[in-house]
């Protein structure tokens, strides 16, 4: 029997309407090209960009429009060919509001003609540089800025490349297609971060609900020194930590990164968009989502950055009646919209229509029954730090119970029987802490 892997602890969230299943097997198809869209000045990690451009300039497909004030940050670039018709405010996922450009489409899609794959594709600074003015974040939701995570410090030696295939949130289904769709970029992006850091182990870790994309990505790979593991089919498995531990048996310490512990991890569709930055200087101009949810059409739909999620709801067919939450990314990690006009960004993975009854449901109280403490990948004691944290006591549950450690997963949350707003609180108490 082949080895697979996994992790301690963790949950297997039920699906409702057939979940992954229903979009697994739909092909990517491209979302209709928007007349207008609204390119938000900050899609990742880090300091946001500021604009190159003013109202009334003509830009093109491809055009990097945004630079990063800061060190860590990513350039954002235009989706579409067009006229720039102003710098307007837009509410993201979980309701700030960000400033975006935002651009007319003249309907040419004209690329931008300056743009070229590295310069010297065997000088990992060449590739580095090619990865950062691409925009390259990590699409599986976290939006970390790659270059910066293939840039560890000369101390830290990396020996681990490994790409994460798991795609554990139920409901998406982006990844598992763009491993059936594109394994050939996958496996290249996949090489070309192996150069860019010295490491000498490459694996692709894949759950095992998805043997099409293993039986995909295992042809892909012949004769190249990269390793499939075949992942048990649980949640957060595709945890950067739970990943490691997984696959290498390595633990990242405590308030550490993955670089601690010799490891970079790269998401599969990252790694696609690695392949085309380097080759063709192709920057992110659209992604791949998973529509789904109680709407008439699920799909999976290749979607320029930038376009309102209302109008990629209705070339789905529209809501199903009684919807009364919209999630952008998976139900457990994922973040509530709440207008209609939130534009799409490099970390939507997915937008799904919810019919939530737990919103009309009184909270519950605490029974410190510690099912939460039996599923937190972590192995932190999420009761604890609720209670701390509930009171305001936001730097003894940092000090004492490992608030940093907590990844915000959702498994807490889901196997409380009170159904209290654990992960909620935990991330408020985050933002609340004093900046050291």
């Amino acid at each position: 029997m082949e080895k697979t892997y996994t992790f301690r602890r963790g949950i297997h969230p039920q699906e409702e309407g057939g979940g992954k299943r229903v979009t697994g097997a739909m092909p990517i198809e491209d979302a209709a090209r928007p007349s207008m869209v609204a390119i938000a000045l900050s899609q990742s990690v880090g300091a946001a960009c500021k604009p190159l451009v003013k109202p009334g300039d003509h830009v093109f497909l491809g055009q990097k429009i945004g630079e990063p004030a800061g060190f860590v940050g990513a350039p954002v670039h235009a989706s579409v060919s067009g006229i720039v018709k102003g710098i307007q405010a837009r509410t993201s996922a979980g309701g700030p509001r960000l400033d975006c450009v935002v651009i007319e489409s003249d309907g040419l899609d004209e690329w931008d003609p300056s743009l070229h794959g590295a310069e010297n594709p065997e000088d990992p600074k060449s590739l580095l540089q090619s990865i950062r003015e691409a925009g390259v974040v990590g699409l599986g939701g976290a939006a970390f800025p790659t270059h910066i995570k293939l840039s560890p410090p000369p101390e830290k030696k990396i020996d681990y490349v490994i790409l994460n295939g798991a795609e554990c949130e139920p409901y998406l289904t982006s990844d598992h297609r763009t491993m059936l769709e594109e394994p050939a970029a996958i496996v290249d992006g996949l090489l070309i971060a192996a150069k860019i850091v010295g490491a000498t182990h490459k694996k692709i870790g894949i759950e095992l609900n998805k043997p099409d994309a293993i039986a995909a990505l295992r042809q892909a790979c012949e004769g190249k020194d990269i390793e499939i593991c075949p992942l048990q089919v649980k949640y957060p498995q595709g945890g950067e930590k739970q990943l490691i531990q997984a696959i290498t048996g390595r633990q990242v310490p405590s308030g550490k990164l993955p670089m601690d512990a010799g490891c970079v991890v790269v998401n599969v569709s990252t790694a696609a968009a690695i392949s085309r930055a380097v080759r063709k200087g192709l920057p992110i101009i659209d992604r791949v989502v998973t529509v789904t949810g109680a709407i008439r059409q699920p799909k999976n739909l290749r979607v320029r950055l930038g376009v309102d999620i209302e109008s990629i709801i209705e070339q789905c067919g529209g809501a199903l009646d009684g919807v009364n939450k919209i999630v952008l990314g998976g139900p457990m990690m994922g973040l509530s919209a709440y207008n209609p006009l939130t534009p799409v960004v490099k970390g939507t993975s997915g937008i799904l229509l919810m019919i939530d009854p737990s919103r009309e449901r009184p909270l519950g109280n605490c029974m410190r029954c510690a099912t939460c403490v039996s599923v937190c990948p972590i192995g932190l004691v999420p009761l604890q730090m609720y209670a701390l944290a509930r009171k305001g006591f936001f730097e003894r549950a940092r000090d004492s119970q490992h608030l940093l450690d907590c990844v915000e997963c959702g498994c807490c949350a889901y196997a409380c029987p009170a159904k209290l707003p654990l992960v909620q609180t935990f991330r408020a108490a985050k933002r609340a802490l004093p900046r050291k």
